[in-house]
Order: C-alpha cells, then structure tokens, then sequence
C-alpha cells in the first residue's frame, strides 16, 4: 500500500519530534549528572580549603565560582524542560540570563584573582570586553522582555471578551 506524501512527510516530521526529544532528555540527564558532580567536587574544595591554613578569600572565590557555574547548569537544565515542555520551542530569555550569569561570574573570578597587582593590558582589556557584553545582554533582555509584554498587550486588545462574545 503506497504512502501518501503528506502521510509521508507527517511521519517524517514524527521522526524528528521524537529525536530532539530523546536528544533534550540525554542532555538533561548529562546537566544533571555534571551538576551534582559539581556540587560533590565544590565540597571536596571547601573540605580541602578548609583543612589547610585558614584563607577566607580563597574560601569565598571558590564557593562563588562553583555556585555561579551551578547555577548556569541549572538555567541550562531549566531551557531543556522548557524545550520539552513545549515541543521543541526556545526562548531566548533562559540564554541570556545563562551569558549574563556567566558574564559576571568571569568579572567576578578576574577581579578576585588580579586584586593585588591588576594590569590594563591583559586583564583590563579582558574586564572592559566582559562589561561590554554584559551591558549588551541585560539591554537585549530588556528589549525582548519589553516586546513580549507589548505582544501580550496586543493580544489582549485584539481578543474579544468572553461577555462580549456570548451577547452576538
């Protein structure tokens, strides 16, 4: 019995769906499991830390490195669930937040590390690109947060009521 191209093309499409499913819950079970090695070898860091002379500052860069990378795991985690949840579609927001966090968390690791003898040239140039692009980012988030509230304003306008509909 002969498949018809637009059966065809429908299972094709069926085919894709459920790869990029199966692809987005491999990547999550990955996120996962790097987050959770992550929290182990944050521990083993501070225990480490901990058991040699008493260094505070390296203690807090430490903690706050892995934090901020824990949580970029966990951003990345969320836009996979997001993906899944609604078949495939992204939002761009989760990503920004993920460049921002990651924007910072390099600021905040470069600063830590050259507070006692900071040079314009390598790490200035690297601090005033980072600023940069962080500026960028929390801007185009603005932006696209702005665009989606006024597409949901327009959407309500143009949507007739419930009442309005039912006294046709």
């Amino acid at each position: 019995m002969p498949v018809r191209p637009g059966e065809l093309l429908a299972r094709t499409i069926r085919a894709i769906e459920v790869a990029e499913d199966t692809i987005h819950v491999v990547v999550a079970i990955l996120l996962t499991t790097l987050g959770l090695a992550l929290i182990i070898d944050t521990a083993r860091q501070i225990a480490v830390i901990l058991a040699g002379p008493y260094n505070l500052p390296g203690i807090v860069l430490a903690v706050l490195d892995e934090t901020l990378l824990l949580f970029i795991i966990a951003e990345l985690l969320h836009t996979v669930a997001i993906a899944l949840r609604h078949g495939g579609a992204l939002d761009p927001e989760p990503f920004l937040v993920i460049g921002l966090v990651a924007g910072i968390r390099r600021v905040l690791v470069l600063t830590a590390e050259s507070e006692p003898s900071f040079h314009w040239n390598p790490q200035g140039i690297e601090l005033l690109i980072l600023m940069a692009l962080i500026l960028v980012m929390a801007i185009t988030t603005l932006v696209w947060r702005h665009s989606i509230r006024l597409r949901e304003n327009a959407t309500s306008v143009t949507a007739p009521s419930p009442a309005r509909r039912n006294r046709g």
